[in-house]
């Protein structure tokens, strides 16, 4: 307590002596103050507001890319903390007395002035490293009255910063030749590697630049450097920095010769990331060693697709449990006549087919199909719509899953007929696809056919949310997260929060997303690959292509438990290319990146929101009784589906040769059979592909079934326009019409506005030469069936 007391008491005489001064000397005073008030001041708050260069790193910290600053200059944005070995050269090199001194050196300041003063010109500048930083943020010439402020700034300087910051201060902003500014873009300028790489001969040959900048140009003065360099050396040897068979060796590096390029691994990536976060060290999610992959496998194929004029592809990899970006080609090592800076992972293009698997979903989420449902596949027009499959055939009736796999179009358009164009519109819209962005009617039917654009960035983002969905559904035992539909992300350094759990789903439930991506599974691999099947080592993906209409968009999106992988070739300009396909184009390099990938399992089945039912063996509806039935997973609580439609039961007679009914058979005597049947125009195109399917046999002669269709129109379907067409001649071409019946043989006369126009057998197509305007087409078999259509013929 005394000695507390003597500080208390000792504090109160000075601050009583101050007061004394002050109101003796009142002029002297407020001078004092005003000067103590400048000095504070003094420093500005930022000292260097020069521009920095925008660099971005792998994931361990690789430099990927760097883009110069707005002013010209290489200046790396500084990083924590300055290699120890540069530091001790600096120090040795610049200011001995660094960690002595409080900012400045009067006894080196006064040799300085002996020295140049004997010389007759500067040889020799006596300044501090804090001196010079000042000197640096001021950027002034050398004249007495600067050294009197740098005197002064930098005793600021210290009051401010530590040593170690003032040395941070000076690794980032000295010169090191040309527009080579800073410690981090001299290493790698000069030896290719990071700062913290440098070996004591390389950090020497840099302490000595910023004091002779000009020397560091190659075959110039390599004997000055070499000298300066050597002698740095010798001083940290004789000072015990270093031993001596380090000594020995660090004098025999090699100089730098030729500068280095910065590298370019990521040049599209960082345009990105330059866009809001230009002048920084971002550090993203990249993988160094994958991006290298998959800069080799761009480049392979551009060199292969050139050949056919096909110029631009983009790559897109992104791991499915962080949502990080893992890789990324923005675009082909092109050249500009070829658009090599467009980002087309950012660019809106023709979705082509990709979009089919996300309506196959919807749809099993909302119980309007099971995975096996058959879906018609026949000739199709819709409010003058008329979509083709890609080989121009028809199957009559395809599985749902089936007609995912083999993509084929019609059943899908009828799939979106069935689901409705706003209620997917909508779904698209929870996924944030933000290039589909008109009303739904702007894009109707077309919508699932390559109608809309979108972007490789939205669809894989998509995909991976919807996979993370099933991973983490199955990890938690049956829970959903709030924040799983989120956005990619680049930066190592950012949080990810997802959210928190619940029951509730986010858009689709994880039951229907996993029976998705088991039918595209089955989609069929590119050529070598078909048989992928039959080997335990082969890669299980779920993977979709596109290809949009005219060739111009190619692309391919996978997906397992790990990773998504995106691709899309074509030529950014929009020009199409006959042989630009997705299946042949985009999707070998999808399977190249995935051989490249570590081997993931296959996503685990979310049984919580799935369950097993009756499924009509032939049909995929959900069974009734006169079904053969098989087991199936589906969609939880999706039991609301539609009963089997097609297996009808069927009175025969007792050679079970023809049909019969009570008006003209016994009951007693009847035969009744489960029959699978289906419209005559599925039917038609169906039983071409199914030997099995066997149709109905004919009523006997005395009995008739009114209620039983046994034919109907192919083309034109009811309450459509038909256009007349010119041939090359430009002559006016009949129009087509076409009937499936039930019995391939039977004959069918054809009525054009009550006039017989012909009989057709076997092939029921016949052309009709008609005027424009209103006409009503009727058909009539054998046995009296009569249909009967009106259609409107017009010109184009």
């Amino acid at each position: 307590m005394t000695f507390v007391s003597d500080i208390i008491n000792s504090l109160k005489k000075l601050f009583a002596k101050i007061s004394t001064w002050v109101k003796n000397n009142p002029k002297k005073s407020a001078i004092t103050f005003i000067l103590v008030v400048f000095y504070y001041f003094s420093l500005p708050q930022t000292l260097f507001n020069d521009p920095y260069a925008t660099v971005i790193e792998s994931s361990d910290g690789e430099l990927l890319a760097a883009k110069i600053a707005r002013d010209g200059q290489w200046r790396f944005p500084a990083k924590d903390s300055v290699p120890d070995k540069f530091k001790k050269c600096l120090v040795y090199y610049e200011d001995e007395h660094f960690y002595q001194h409080f900012g400045f050196n009067p006894v080196a300041m006064f040799k300085a002035f002996q020295q140049n003063r004997r010389a007759g010109k500067v040889v020799r500048g006596g300044s501090t490293i804090s001196q010079q930083v000042i000197r640096m943020s001021r950027k002034s010439k050398r004249t007495y009255f600067e050294k009197i402020l740098e005197i002064i700034l930098s005793t600021r300087l210290e009051f401010r910063h530590s040593k170690s910051e003032i040395i941070d201060l000076y690794a980032a902003h000295a010169p090191f030749g040309g527009n080579v500014v800073g410690l981090e873009m001299a290493s790698w300028r000069y030896f290719g590697i990071h700062s913290h790489q440098l070996s004591w001969a390389e950090s020497a040959t840099l302490a000595v630049l910023p004091n002779a900048p000009s020397l560091i140009y190659p075959g110039k003065n390599q004997e000055k450097l070499r000298e300066k360099r050597n002698a740095l050396l010798l001083k940290l040897y004789q000072n015990n920095l270093m031993d001596k068979l380090t000594y020995e060796l660090s004098i025999q590096e090699p100089l730098p010769q030729k500068p280095y390029n910065v590298p370019q691994i990521a040049p599209h990536l960082l345009q990105q990331i330059a866009k809001t976060n230009e002048g920084k060290r971002i550090r993203t999610t990249i993988d160094v060693s994958l991006q290298n992959r998959i800069n080799q496998l761009s480049e392979y194929y551009y060199n292969q697709y050139k050949q056919n004029e096909v110029h631009n592809l983009a790559i897109l990899v992104i791991d499915v449990k962080t949502r990080n970006i893992v890789g990324y080609v923005g675009n082909s090592p092109t050249n500009s006549d070829h658009d090599k800076d467009v980002d087309i992972i950012t660019s809106p293009r023709s979705t082509g087919s990709i979009l089919k698997p996300l309506l196959f979903a919807d749809m099993l989420d909302n119980g309007e199909l099971l995975p096996n449902t058959l879906i018609a596949d026949i000739p199709t027009q819709i409010s003058g719509y008329s979509p083709q499959n890609f080989n121009q055939t028809f199957d009559g009736a395809v599985p749902a899953q089936r007609a995912l796999s083999r993509s084929l179009n019609i059943p899908a358009v009828l799939m979106l007929q069935q689901h409705g164009v706003a209620n997917f519109y909508e779904t698209l819209q929870k996924f944030k696809l933000k290039n589909i962005n008109q009303y739904p009617d702007h894009y109707g039917l077309s919508l699932i056919l390559g109608g809309a654009e979108s972007n490789l960035w939205d669809l894989c983002r998509t995909y991976a949310n919807l996979s993370a969905t099933v991973n983490h559904y199955t990890r938690s035992r049956g829970k959903y997260r709030s924040g799983e539909f989120c956005e990619l992300n680049y930066n190592a350094d950012m949080p990810r929060d997802f959210g928190t759990e619940s029951q509730q789903k986010n858009s689709l439930g994880a039951g229907s997303i996993y029976l998705t991506y088991e039918a595209m599974k089955e989609v069929n691999r590119p050529e070598g690959d078909e048989a992928w099947k039959f080997y335990d080592s082969s890669l299980e993906i779920a993977w979709k292509t596109g290809t949009s209409f005219g060739n111009r968009d190619a692309w391919a999106i996978g997906t397992n438990s790990r990773y998504v992988v995106g691709v899309w070739v074509g030529n950014a300009s929009g020009e199409g290319r006959a042989a630009l396909t997705g299946v042949d184009s985009a999707a070998p390099i999808l399977f190249d990146i995935f051989s490249t990938l570590p081997k993931s399992r296959w996503f685990t089945k979310p049984m919580k929101d799935m369950e097993t039912a009756e499924v009509c063996q032939q049909s995929g509806h959900l069974a009734k009784e006169d079904c053969p039935k098989v087991s199936q997973l589906i969609p939880k609580s999706k039991k609301k589906t539609q009963l089997c439609p097609y297996h009808k039961t069927i009175h025969l007679d007792s050679s079970q040769q023809f049909r019969v009914n009570s008006n003209c058979e016994l009951v007693e005597k009847m035969v009744s059979k489960t029959w699978f049947v289906l419209p005559p125009v599925m039917e038609w195109y169906y039983k071409s592909g199914h030997a099995d399917y066997q149709p109905l046999p004919p009523f006997r002669t005395d009995c008739q079934d009114s209620n039983q269709p046994v034919m109907d129109f192919i083309y034109p379907k009811a309450h459509s326009k038909v256009y007349l067409t010119k041939d090359f001649d430009s002559k006016i071409q009949p129009v087509i019409i076409k009937v499936a019946h039930t019995n391939r043989e039977t004959r069918l006369f054809w009525y054009v506005d009550s006039e017989y126009k012909g009989t057709t057998r076997t092939f029921h197509d016949l052309p009709i030469e008609a005027k424009t305007g209103t006409h009503r087409i009727t058909v009539i078999d054998e046995s009296g069936n009569e249909i009967s259509r009106k259609m409107e013929i017009v010109r184009e």
